[in-house]
């Protein structure tokens, strides 16, 4: 419907004779209209949503926004213009001259020579009232008109920003993107935290399979990856992923978006290391540079303390230090631990945010863990007693895990001896000598496959 009249409106437009000296107004986002550095006296159009009007004897002022920004473009008109279809919640196109603004609150206004009501709004009746900070779980109530309030759209401008960033950084740095399969057969993780996929007609034929195989929602893209990584040196997914975990908290949700990569040809974590910490400030750096109105919101009124929190990491190089070196800071704490902290158990994230706040509130990399917490495919350290594997966590301020990953092992029979010992030998047959990094950037906190 919308390709239609599109298309029937620009036919129009074709075949009508133009009209000599009128050139139609340029459409701007209220985004560029703040950031104009020049008038030219043209005339330029913008749309959204009113947030908020004020009427005087002589003149109208208006605020619209259109998502692009925090902050609202003024829009001022003559009290002409004024009508009760001008209310907070309408949706308007306004077509005017781009001015200086007097106001040292913005750079630009509007000056209003046209302004049309799109869909009208009634403001007793809109859930959402002007200068009112409404609870999320309010919110929750409208997820049709959520988005417009101040700070889920700040969030959704700074995930859209993160998004572009994470795909720029892999870009520069010449890696290809893959789009792995969200519906797929393979269990990755082997836990047992699958979603299963089943047609909506399943209980007419409760003995079939869609696929002719089980098939699930896809915990990570890892296996695809790998393959891919046979025939480029880098690749990586930026994807939805599902657990079937029985959780209601944040760390731990049914869907999630995820980075993963391969690397091959990688001989030390230190390579591996590089790429994580790249990433990571590459993509911070552009999210406080483009959406400082944002930063700012969330740091005031929905995470105080973070933006500082992560301009110190920026400012600094990520620490290094092995498991056993970090279970032994852990051990020497005065802390009470609810997990006790040993050698050969698994890091908590009580224990992994100790640890960042010991070293000074900087991102930590804590490498070399236990052969046993790992899976089969790690490279094995070869290093005595303690047997540990090149494996490799990148733990953050607030957080803990954000990263993890691993050096692939390359030697054929070392790969035997763990699959025989893990009963998995008829399922994996490994052919050819490779040897790979994965690493991968959660948005909650799992275990890495």
């Amino acid at each position: 419907m919308f390709g239609a009249r599109f298309l029937a409106r620009a036919l129009r437009s074709c075949s009508s004779a133009p009209c000599p000296g009128h050139r139609p107004p340029a459409r701007l986002s209220v985004r560029d209209a703040l950031g104009a550095q020049s008038t030219s006296g043209e005339r330029v159009k913008v749309q959204g949503w009113i947030r908020s009007v004020r009427s005087q004897k002589e003149v109208l002022f208006l605020h619209i926004n259109d998502g692009s920004s925090l902050e609202s473009l003024q829009v001022v008109a003559d009290s002409s213009f004024d009508n009760r279809e001008l209310a907070f919640g309408s949706s308007v196109e306004v077509q005017g001259q781009l001015v200086k603004s007097p106001s040292k609150k913005q750079n630009m206004e509007l000056k209003a020579e046209k302004i049309e009501v799109v869909g009208n709004c009634d403001a007793t009746a809109f859930p959402f009232k002007y200068k009112e900070r409404h609870p999320l779980e309010y919110l929750r109530q409208y997820p049709h008109l959520r988005c417009r309030t101040n700070a889920l759209g700040s969030i959704l401008r700074v995930r859209s920003e993160a998004t572009a960033a994470i795909h720029s950084f892999f870009k520069d740095n010449g890696f290809v993107h893959i789009h792995t399969p969200i519906i797929t057969s393979n269990d990755c993780e082997g836990a047992g935290e699958l979603f299963q996929v089943e047609p909506s007609s399943k209980i007419k034929m409760p003995e079939e399979n869609f696929f002719n195989v089980p098939a699930f929602l896809t915990v990570s893209g890892q296996l695809h990856l790998e393959v891919m990584s046979g025939a480029f040196t880098q690749v990586f997914t930026f994807g939805p992923t599902f657990r079937a975990e029985n959780s209601q908290s944040r760390r731990h949700l049914a869907e999630f978006y995820m980075v993963e990569a391969e690397i091959s040809f990688v001989e030390s974590l230190q390579d591996l290391m590089q790429v994580m910490e790249g990433l990571f400030k590459t993509a911070t750096m552009m999210v406080l540079s483009n959406c400082p109105e944002d930063v700012e919101l969330c740091h005031k009124f929905i995470a105080p303390g973070q933006k500082e929190r992560l301009e110190h990491m920026l400012k600094n190089n990520f620490l290094i230090i092995s498991y056993t070196e970090a279970v032994e800071i852990l051990k020497q704490s005065s802390q009470n631990f609810t997990f006790t902290p040993e050698w050969g158990v698994d890091l908590h994230t009580e224990h992994e945010k100790y640890l960042v706040k010991h070293c000074g509130n900087i991102p930590v990399f804590v490498i070399n863990y236990p052969l046993a917490l790992k899976p089969f495919y790690m490279r094995d350290n070869e290093d005595g007693p303690q047997h540990t594997v090149a494996a490799v966590d990148l733990l953050v301020p607030g957080v803990g895990e954000l990263f993890g990953g691993s050096l692939r092992e390359e030697r054929y029979h070392f790969l035997e001896q763990r699959l025989a010992r893990s009963g998995l030998t008829e399922t994996y047959q490994w052919k050819r000598k490779r040897q790979q990094i994965s690493f991968q950037l959660f948005s909650s906190q799992h275990p890495g496959p």
